[in-house]
């Protein structure tokens, strides 16, 4: 159990969730290493149990999900956090715990209209797509590459900002579960390898106002032919970060390039709010028991399902 500081505040995980970053620390030598042991998963939920006596953002009983790099509340990332000193299951021990002391500036409220699963899988997946299109305008057109955690909350942001989407995958099913979620249009890139053109082909030769390129380099010069001058992509993809890219490509189409790395806790709340007023609920793809927790590590580097991968730390808690 921890011991609390005066200014933090302890809380009972209810629930977690894995992201494609966490296949990283089971990688070995070719992997992420980590100056300590360190307890896992950056995203999880639960509820709010004590607080130190200089709390003023919190009291017991509050639902709350933790903040994915703790001392990041506005603006760009600090520098000292660049390197993931602060951020949860990295440079600071995560939310795969039964207990879990936080500084009160590093938890929000959980959306009203969400229970404490459909929250964890909140800080990284749904930050990282919500600060990649919160700027859309309704009667633009998004692309998303791949069906993972970022590209499913970018599918459902853009269509509750009413922006068409066209969502790429080599899945069949995939790409049909895709079409019920929401998505304009769905192009398989095994069968069509040139889905840059077909993308034109959809804006009528315009090209896309954005992309939100979840997979790496491997696409990221198709996601910048398939662009509009003067339309932007969002970079987040961390496949094959080694493949080098010809910049010309840029200049030659005048598109925009950015790099999109999770997010402040001030576009987290500001995030919240949008999934609560649209009552938007996260895809869940598979649930875990928390003694079951190897099984879900298990499960990411097999490949992901269409959702998010759960564990449930008090199943029994679920609000």
């Amino acid at each position: 159990m921890p011991e609390l500081a005066q200014n933090e505040v302890l809380v009972r995980m209810q629930a977690a969730s894995v992201n494609y970053k966490d296949s990283f620390y089971l990688n070995g030598e070719d992997g992420t290493q980590l100056s300590r042991a360190t307890i896992p998963l950056s995203d999880g939920a639960g509820e709010v149990v004590a607080v130190g006596p200089l709390v003023r953002r919190f009291a017991v009983g509050d639902r709350v999900v933790g903040n994915f790099v703790q001392d990041w509340i506005y603006g760009p990332i600090p520098s000292h956090a660049v390197d993931s000193s602060t951020t949860l299951g990295h440079g600071i021990d995560g939310v795969l715990g039964e207990f879990r002391a936080f500084h009160e500036e590093g938890l929000v409220r959980l959306p009203e209209n969400l229970n404490y699963e459909e929250a964890a899988t909140l800080p990284c997946a749904a930050v990282t797509a919500w600060n990649a299109v919160r700027n859309v305008r309704a009667w633009e057109t998004v692309l998303i590459t791949g069906t993972g955690g970022v590209a499913l909350f970018a599918l459902q942001f853009a269509n509750a900002l009413g922006a068409k989407t066209i969502v790429i995958s080599s899945s069949d099913e995939k790409m049909a579960r895709a079409k019920d979620v929401g998505a304009s249009h769905v192009v398989n890139y095994k069968n069509e390898p040139d889905w840059h053109l077909r993308a034109r082909e959809l804006t009528g030769g315009w090209g896309v106002e954005h992309v939100v390129d979840a997979v790496g380099p491997d696409t990221l010069e198709r996601s910048i032919a398939a662009t509009a001058r003067e339309g932007t992509v969002h970079f987040v993809g961390l496949m094959n970060p080694k493949r080098v890219l010809n910049p010309m490509l840029i200049l030659g189409g005048t598109v925009n390039v950015r790099g999109v790395r999770v997010g402040s806790r001030k576009l987290f709340e500001e995030m919240n709010a949008f999934i609560e007023r649209r009552d938007i609920h996260p895809i869940i793809g598979k649930r875990f028991a928390f003694e079951s927790s190897r099984d879900a590590f298990e499960q990411q580097v097999r490949g992901a399902p269409f959702g998010k991968i759960i564990v449930d730390i008090e199943g029994d808690r679920q609000a």
